[in-house]
């Protein structure tokens, strides 16, 4: 398995053909899932009569034998979420777990079909949950109609024990003499510090051990904006300490250790809907202007030809639409042809990757969000 992240994106991006895409929509519960295998069998069969067009025999089944191997794997099949992706080519075969639906697809090209993995990686609604206490740490990634909690990284502490170990402070006394020298003087002993005072110093070092290793090994990787979950009071002193610059101002002020997965699924999105309507508001306004000063088409051959120049600030992509044929990345020519070809991918799909090689952003969006009515609107550098 292997983790939605963007390094995952762009090590699909290089590539060697024949590359095999498998998407389809999965259950997490009993009875729902039991139908999900024999599809997935069903998918394999559809792209392997599409290899053997290219391929032999021989070289085909060497292709299709991990995704075979994963049609038997009934672990697998008992542990799933609500989608799944699965590349393979000569070199690699991998496989995703989506936390989100996707569309029923299966081709061979001359590269993976990646715009619905970029869909849920770039989707404008995804976010993750930082649950936090003294006694547990936990991570959870979502959108507004679902929310998964995800392993953490080897480095993140999971308790205050497990951050500090030995260092948990003990109430220390100090020795200090006043008034004057000698021994008749004396030396008073004052214990500086209340037992107040050590507990938030120990709170405040173990949320920035937990800060420092979650924003490298998971809010980095992803890029996601990163909700707090925590008893109202430990809300101040984390950010506070927080150097992590996704950390979000909206927040969940409640025990996480006392909610069930649901219930922290609808606050962790009444918290966040506002920023991610106000995102959609902001790229679509950002188009408009853009396209009334020159700096902005809707058009799919101009949009090419900019894109092959490097123009491509920002790409927006309608998620549900596919068009068959084929980019020349250096010229920007486009080529329509029909998808059940097997040297043939989505142009919007390799629009996309084209134009994130470049150092573009690329953002997939519904069709009922998007600027235009073409499946694409894309905001220029100059």
């Amino acid at each position: 398995m292997s983790p939605l992240t963007g390094e995952l994106v762009a090590a699909l991006s290089d590539q060697a053909p024949p590359c095999l895409s498998l998407y389809q929509p999965t259950h997490r519960r009993h009875p729902e899932n039991r139908q999900d295998p024999i599809r997935f069998r069903n998918l394999v069969k559809a792209v392997g009569a599409s290899l053997r067009e290219r391929v032999d025999d021989a070289d085909a089944q060497r292709l299709l034998a991990p995704l075979e191997a994963l049609a038997q794997n009934a672990d697998f099949w008992n542990h799933a979420q609500d989608g799944l992706a699965v590349f393979a080519n000569p070199e690699r075969c991998v496989v995703v777990r989506l936390p989100q639906t996707v569309d029923e697809f299966a081709s061979v090209a001359d590269s993976f079909h990646v715009k619905p993995l970029r869909r849920v990686l770039q989707a404008s609604d995804r976010y993750q949950v930082l649950a936090i206490s003294r006694d547990k740490v936990r991570l959870f990634e979502g959108s507004r109609h679902a929310l998964d909690e995800i392993e953490l990284a080897p480095a993140v502490p999971r308790t205050i024990t497990e951050a500090l170990g030995d260092e948990l402070t003990e109430p220390h006394m100090t020795v200090a003499s006043y008034g004057g020298t000698g021994a008749s003087s004396g030396a008073m002993h004052h214990g500086h510090g209340s037992k107040s005072d050590e507990v938030d110093a120990d709170t405040d070092r173990f949320f920035r051990a937990v800060d420092r290793a979650v924003t490298e090994h998971h809010s980095r990787p992803s890029g996601v904006p990163l909700l707090l979950a925590a008893l109202p009071e430990h809300h101040h002193r984390f950010h506070a300490t927080s150097q992590n610059p996704l950390l979000a101002t909206e927040a969940i002020r409640i025990n996480p250790d006392a909610l069930a997965i649901d219930g922290l699924r609808v606050l962790a999105w009444e918290a966040f809907a506002p920023r991610y309507a106000a995102r959609i508001s902001a790229v679509c306004e950002r188009y408009t202007q853009s396209r009334a000063s020159g700096l902005g088409s809707a058009d799919l051959g101009q949009v090419a030809h900019a894109a092959a120049s490097g123009r491509v600030a920002c790409l927006i992509i309608e998620a549900e639409r596919q068009i068959p044929g084929r980019l020349d990345g250096t010229t920007g020519e486009v080529r329509f042809a029909a998808l059940d070809d097997p040297h043939v991918d989505d142009l919007l799909d390799d629009l996309g990757e084209l134009v994130a090689r470049q150092g573009g952003d690329v953002l997939v969006m519904p069709a009922d969000q998007m600027p235009t009515t073409t499946g694409l609107a894309a905001i220029y550098r100059y």
